[in-house]
Order: C-alpha cells, then structure tokens, then sequence
C-alpha cells in the first residue's frame, strides 16, 4: 500500500505544469525588449564614436588647410558616398560644400541597427532620426543613444 501512495506523487501536474510555462513566458516576453534595446545601446556606440572620430579628423583638416573640402593636392578624411567608411553596422559618408565651407557627416545603420541615421556638422549640431524601432524617437538636437530619449 505503501509503494502505491508513493507511485501517485512522483512527476508533475499538468496545472503546474501550465503555470511553469506561463510563468516563463511572462519572463521571457518582458526581458525579450529589454536585451533588444541593451543590444542596440551597444551597437549605436558604433555611430556616436565613428562620428566624433570623423568630426575631429575633418577639424584638424580645416586647421591645415582653411577648408572642409579637398584643397589642392591634400586629400580630406571626408569619405565619399560612394564607398562610406563602415563601422560596426553604420556606413559613415560626408558630404560638404565648398561655397559655405560647410560639411555634413553622416551615420547610416544596417542590419539590426537599420533605420537609425545620426547626423553632426561643422558646427557640431547633432540630430538622430529613427524609424521602425517601438519606444525611439529621433531627435533634431542631439543623438538619440536609449529609448525614449531627446
């Protein structure tokens, strides 16, 4: 009588079962977002660095030459829109005008980073512009580098 008693209560019920699941399904469906935005923080430091990097290369250059564009036989870190400078998943690409003495740089994403484009100028005006992406807003002020942001 004994080994039936002990036989009954060995596995699990199909109801904790069921609340075992759901439980990890509530779990899962409020981490998911959150490990998706950290992965983003992390790949949008890409586009802020490269950017910056970029700015004080195209400074230095005016330093030298007194103008953002090619002048004479110096070649500008500007690079083309043809073949943009790849970092990370952004593609940065200048353009730059040479009747203002003005440039603007410019990050592209791709990938998982696609629809995030971040802008800096001469000036050091930064804007973000983000589509596609629930909870980011782009911003005409600064770079957008969290959710919710600007």
């Amino acid at each position: 009588m004994n080994t039936q008693i002990a036989s009954r209560q060995r596995g699990f019920t199909l109801l904790e079962l069921m609340i075992a699941v759901a439980i990890v399904g509530i779990l899962a469906a409020i981490a998911l977002p959150s490990y998706r935005n950290y992965i983003l923080r992390g790949q949008i430091v890409d586009a802020t660095n490269g950017l910056s990097a970029l700015r004080a290369n195209m400074e230095r250059y005016f330093q030298d030459n007194r103008a953002y564009p090619a002048a004479g036989a110096a070649t500008t870190p500007c690079p083309a829109a043809a073949t943009p400078q790849v970092i990370g998943s952004f593609n940065l690409s200048c353009t730059s005008d040479t009747a203002a003495n003005t440039f603007t740089l410019k990050a592209v994403g791709s990938g998982p980073t696609a629809g995030f484009t971040y802008t800096v100028n001469q000036d050091g005006t930064q804007s973000s512009t983000v589509t596609g992406h629930s909870g980011w807003n782009g911003c005409t002020a600064a770079w957008v580098t969290k959710a919710g942001q600007c």
